[in-house]
């Protein structure tokens, strides 16, 4: 007498109820996050809308009774802080800085990860060891450094100290390891040396990582705070994070005015990192190809 296995099979209803499960939890899941993600920014805004009575008050008020929106205009019509002009000079700190950054890092990772020299690993180990080294031990020397040089309250002492990054160098490394070696090949067949091939093939071909780094440094040096500090003792000088610790003194805190100035300063960093997001993304996940 014969007998038949029972068939256990997963039927396709259970697969689809199975998956829809999964995708429902991982929406709530992603849903939560983003709201707690969202919520200093709604905080943000909110107390920049309200009076300093409605922000300190003890009953919590979701929204601001009457929208105060002259708050925004408060921080440029202020005479204690030219906060425009704080304004520009976190434009030119912050875009100088990721050029800087961009082009100094990927010739030195291009360098250690293409051009054969016998001590490119001696020299990748020393840069990793920068990593190590807390930066209170460094900044001392460095600004006694730039203040012998005379710039202090300078674009050159905001800008030049900081032009180097011991972790975008090993980024750009670890990306150009994994950089397809047909193309420079082709390239070098063509007569083209080291720079014609980064410069003509790698860099038009990278601009995924190139605007994921360009993010964060920029978001890095626009936010920036010790290092200007010390550096532009003149309020001219001051970037857009000097300006805003100004609001708060011993004898005074200006809520309204504190969180309008921080909403205007953190506009610049979200049309930044919306516009790049995706190669954002892309360009950290590009790292990984080869170790």
């Amino acid at each position: 007498m014969t007998t038949t296995a029972p068939d256990v099979r997963k039927t396709p209803g259970k697969k689809r109820g199975g998956k829809v499960i999964g995708n429902t939890g991982l929406y709530i899941a992603t849903g939560v996050a983003a709201l707690l993600f969202l919520v200093p920014f709604y905080l943000i805004v909110r107390n920049a809308l309200m009076t300093d009575p409605e922000i300190t008050g003890e009953n919590w008020k979701w929204f601001p009774t009457d929208i105060q929106w002259g708050n925004f205009a408060e921080p440029f019509n202020d005479e204690t802080v030219d906060f425009g002009r704080a304004l520009w000079n976190s434009w030119v700190v912050a875009i100088l800085h990721t050029t800087g950054i961009l082009l100094i890092c990927s010739l030195a990772g291009y360098g250690l990860a293409r051009i054969p020299y016998k001590h490119a690993n001696k020299i990748f180990y020393m840069v990793l060891v920068t990593l190590m080294i807390p930066t209170a031990v460094t900044f001392v020397p460095s600004f006694v450094l730039v203040s012998s040089l005379g710039w202090v309250d300078t674009y050159r002492g905001l800008i030049i100290p900081a032009l180097f990054s011991g972790f975008t160098c090993f980024l750009f490394r670890q990306y150009f390891l994994g950089f397809p070696k047909e193309l420079e090949e082709a390239a070098r067949v063509d007569g083209l040396s080291y720079w014609g091939a980064y410069w003509r093939v790698v860099v038009p071909n990278s601009l995924n990582f190139f605007a994921a780094m360009a993010t964060i440094t920029f978001i890095s040096g626009w936010n920036s705070f010790l290092w200007p500090l010390v550096i532009g003792q003149d309020p001219s000088s001051w970037t857009i994070q000097v300006a805003l610790s100004s609001y708060m003194t011993n004898q005074t805190v200006n809520y309204h005015l504190i969180f309008a100035a921080t909403a205007i300063s953190i506009l610049p960093l979200l049309l930044v990192f919306l516009f790049l997001q995706r190669w954002l993304v892309q360009g950290i996940a590009q790292t990984g190809i080869k170790g």
